[in-house]
């Protein structure tokens, strides 16, 4: 294997397009409304990159245990990527149409093994470059497994552990009226937040323009959330997805490195011991006990 590169969590169209030769391009879309992001890569996508399934290739079978994407395991994740044709020293820039909140899920599951990885700012929106239609297919390769990094991982008693005490901060990367339970996702048993987390949105990670905000803004951002004083922090989401790009953004912004609770929101509120919280505060009275 070829040493590492270093490679930037985001990554500029222009970057990207100077070095086509040697990334392999992702697609990875993905929809809360159930449409098929399979079928919108077949329609059009940037010229050579591979589809990457979230629920195929990025996770496990959901479970009540486990939430609608539990990570998969590092057989699993070997075998589906090298099918793919993705090397284990491979650079990958991935994109969806959002934003980068699905794309998040397979740059930070890289990132955590080293590997080097980014988010394409803009996504498919912005990318200037040349664009098809139909499947690509890579010669498929064999990966070596390797573990996820348990520095990088909490369980829910750690999440909740941490959200009652001082000196973490645990972030809620979801839609602040999913934070506050004000708005259903069907399949969501119970409404609201971890009691303690704070509302951190990931698409305000993002500009008005859909690209990233710099490294500078990000951590004005996560300071104001207590993020830069935190002795840790531990970012959860719907079902562990697009808490990766809270993740990256605290990359970027040159924070240490947070820890993915994976079940996250899924796995939480289908376990009726969990304690629930409502309202637009971190210290909302919880509903349950």
């Amino acid at each position: 294997m070829s040493a590492r590169v270093e490679v930037e969590p985001v990554v500029t169209p222009e970057w990207v397009a100077q070095r086509l030769d040697g990334v392999v391009v992702a697609d990875v879309r993905w929809y809360l409304d159930g449409r098929s992001g399979h079928a919108a890569y077949l329609r059009e996508h940037v010229a050579g990159a591979v589809w990457v399934d979230i629920d195929v290739d990025l996770s496990d079978q959901p479970s009540v245990a486990g939430g609608r994407h539990p990570l998969p395991s590092p057989e699993t994740f070997a075998e589906r990527l090298g099918a793919l044709g993705i090397a284990d020293d491979d650079i990958v820039v991935a994109y969806d149409d959002q934003g980068g909140g699905f794309a998040a899920r397979l740059v930070w599951l890289l990132r955590s093994l080293g590997q080097p990885a980014a988010l394409l700012d803009g996504g498919l929106d912005g990318w200037p470059g040349a664009r098809e239609a139909g499947p690509v297919t890579r010669a498929p390769v064999v990966r070596r497994p390797r573990p996820w990094p348990a520095r990088l991982l909490r369980s829910a008693d750690e999440v909740q552990a941490a959200a009652a005490g001082d000196a973490a901060v645990v972030l809620d990367a979801r839609a602040t009226g999913r934070y506050s339970g004000a708005d259903v996702l069907p399949g969501e048993s119970r409404l609201g937040h971890v009691p303690g987390a704070r509302s951190a949105p990931w698409a305000d990670n993002l500009r008005r323009d859909g690209s990233f905000r710099s490294a500078a803004e990000l951590r004005e951002r996560f300071a104001a959330l207590g993020a830069v004083d935190a002795d840790e922090v531990i970012v959860y989401c719907g079902s562990g997805v697009t808490a990766c790009h809270d993740l990256l953004a605290l990359e970027r912004a040159g924070l240490p490195a947070g820890a993915l609770y994976p079940g996250s929101w899924s796995a939480w509120s289908a376990d009726e011991t969990r304690p629930v919280a409502t309202g637009e505060e971190p210290d909302g009275t919880p509903t349950s006990t």
